[in-house]
């Protein structure tokens, strides 16, 4: 569901409710509709996004090493890229190229791609996000041994309950977890609920930092799909926290615990009774 998509049917049940004979409850319920699909043009949208996007830093310690990196997937149109047969990345591609970009800054570090198909047809299999990157990780040269695909989940809440399955995590190791920065907060919320702690990665911003908050928008359109983006997190966030799949409802850096993979000895799955 689009958000925005309300905002000119509200303008249209206005004149329907004006023409039965309600006029100026119609009428009303007409200029919200316009108003708030111009909301585009204002500053909205960032006011909405930044506190998302800032809420975890961008700051990588270069000094200690990486044993392994966790991108989520996202940031690969998967039908053009099945039916031009080469990978093809959308707005949120920032999550390749970082990806790209810290496997050869650390070079011994493991690379795990968590992402299935999120529209499965239940017909003949189709190549999954992770296993069409992976694919390409190998084609420019970074060696297959060290990559692992993680291809069943569709949600956040999978990617984390899929990954945890597969590490055996080591105490003192250090993880990356690679994701856009305003979904940082709901998929650092969903891996601490399975048992990792992970040291944020957040790329694929879509403001430009504080003083955005004074920027207006020269298309409605731009300012709206922004503002979408943020109300859908932010109801991700909330209901992610009522359904269990998260540890808090909007997570935040934990100065006290140390940027490493622990196993969590009391972890249950998000859904076990007594949660």
């Amino acid at each position: 569901m689009t958000p925005s998509n309300l905002f000119p049917g509200l303008a249209l049940l206005g004149l329907a409710v004006a023409a039965l004979g309600l006029r100026r409850f119609g009428t009303g319920l007409a200029w919200a509709g316009v108003l708030a699909t111009f909301s585009g043009l204002t500053p909205l949208a960032n006011w909405a996004l930044l506190p998302l996007e800032q809420r975890f830093p961008a700051q990588v310690d270069d000094v200690r090493p990486v044993d392994g990196i966790i991108v989520l997937s996202g940031g690969i149109d998967l039908t053009t890229s099945r039916t031009r047969g080469r990978l093809e990345l959308n707005d949120a591609g920032d999550r390749i190229t970082a990806l790209i970009d810290l496997a050869h800054r650390y070079p011994q570090a493991r690379l795990v791609y968590t992402g299935g198909d999120p529209y499965p047809t239940g017909g003949r299999a189709r190549p999954t996000e992770a296993v069409l990157a992976a694919a390409y990780l190998e084609g420019i040269g970074i060696a297959p041994a060290r990559i692992t695909v993680e291809a069943r989940s569709r949600t956040t809440a999978e990617n984390a309950s899929e990954v945890r399955k597969l590490l055996e995590p080591h105490p003192g190791e250090r993880w990356l977890l690679i994701t856009s920065a305003w979904h940082m907060p709901r998929a650092m919320g969903a891996f601490r609920r399975v048992g990792l702690e992970l040291e944020p990665y957040p790329v694929d911003f879509r403001t430009a930092g504080p003083f955005a908050t004074r920027f207006t928008f020269r298309h409605a359109a731009d300012g709206l799909h922004l503002l979408d983006v943020a109300a859908k997190e932010w109801a991700g966030l909330v209901v992610y926290r009522l359904t269990g799949r998260s540890d808090a409802l909007f997570p935040a850096p934990d100065a006290a615990a140390p940027p490493s993979l622990q196993a969590d000895k009391d972890y249950r799955p998000p859904f076990a009774p007594g949660h």
